[in-house]
């Protein structure tokens, strides 16, 4: 049998490591990678499509296996655990409804596609994670202030959360496996929200172990623990996919690449005023562009058009807009235009 890899909790308790690895996820080791022009809009909604009904499955299986035991138990924070898994159920149609619908082509309405679906579903999972946490770490309130209702727990219920537990941490693995294969933040986001699952069962089978050991507090507060853990993982999400949502643009090594490769191109001198915006998980950008200013329109156009294949062809860019500017003269292009 493989040996399984040891769970580094590290990252899941630490801030630092949450942050740099979900809403600030960048995907720096893509850049310039040639396998962001292998995965079409269609096989990168194949791949969400099929690592989340995955998800539903194992998920399904495990808040009603939870919840029954929970019951049967007396323990609360199974049944809890087992609610929190219903919690994935609704962020995974979320991501199987954004992938749908921001496959879709461009249109009249929406000339640039339908990417930005799949932003807006990574603030919608990130609402939900806020939604979650706030209302476990109230109950774990109530049951602070009631200490008298918290009842003895079956040993049982410790095995069942040591089978959720490994569950969740195959299915986080293999959801950011697939997120980071095909660039998906939507899918970042939702394996993430697997993993915080994953860290709440941990925490409960510590209380659950804590109520068997004689210190019935420990259920509650660790109810608490992971209702604080799910609410900032949740604003996480929902900062950084309102962000994208305002057109925040993409981070500077990334930026770096892109110009490197406009100024690759024969004919190009210079480059500057590049901006950017992200749709969905694809980047649009902006580019004025430096010629000799001796050669003819068409020559430029030619320049131009080479410029963008070429950024088209190596990044994950959906369109670039150039602008033409002839090298070494005045740029006149920010003089301030009188309004009426």
């Amino acid at each position: 049998m493989a040996h399984m890899p040891m769970v580094d909790w590290s990252e899941v308790l630490h801030p630092r490591s949450l942050v740099s690895e979900t809403a600030l996820v960048r995907f720096d080791e893509s850049v310039d990678d040639p396998e962001d022009t292998v995965y079409t809009s269609a096989e990168r909604t194949a791949a969400a499509s099929r690592s989340t009904w995955i998800s539903v499955a194992l998920n399904i299986g495990l808040s009603c296996f939870q919840i029954t035991v929970g019951v049967l138990a007396k323990s609360q924070g199974l049944i809890a655990d087992g609610i929190h898994s219903l919690s994935d159920l609704v962020a995974d149609f979320v991501v199987l409804f954004a992938s749908h619908f921001g496959a879709k082509e461009a249109d009249a309405d929406h000339p640039y596609g339908h990417q930005r679906f799949e932003n807006a579903a990574s603030l919608v999972v990130g609402m939900l994670l806020l939604a979650v946490g706030a209302g476990m770490a109230w109950s774990a309130i109530g049951k602070l202030e009631n200490p008298e209702t918290i009842p003895q727990v079956h040993a049982v219920a410790l095995a069942v959360v040591a089978v959720a537990l490994l569950a969740k941490e195959i299915l986080f693995r293999y959801m950011l496996k697939i997120a980071k294969r095909v660039k998906s933040s939507m899918l970042v986001a939702n394996a993430w929200h697997a993993r915080s699952d994953a860290a709440s069962s941990l925490v409960v089978g510590v209380g659950i172990a804590g109520n068997l050991s004689g210190y019935p507090l420990l259920d509650p507060i660790a109810a608490l623990v992971v209702g604080l853990m799910i609410t900032k993982m949740g604003w996480g999400f929902a900062w950084q996919a309102l962000h994208e949502l305002m057109d925040r643009g993409i981070d500077e090594e990334e930026l770096a690449a892109i110009v490197d490769t406009l100024k690759a191109t024969p004919g190009v001198r210079g480059i500057h005023d590049v901006r950017t915006r992200k749709m969905g998980d694809m980047i649009v950008v902006d580019a004025h562009i430096e010629v000799d200013a001796a050669i003819t329109v068409e020559a430029g156009h030619d320049i131009a058009v080479a410029a963008r294949h070429n950024v088209m062809a190596r990044h994950r860019v959906l369109s670039l807009m150039t602008h033409i500017d002839p090298w070494r003269q005045p740029d006149l292009d920010h003089l301030s235009v009188p309004r009426r």
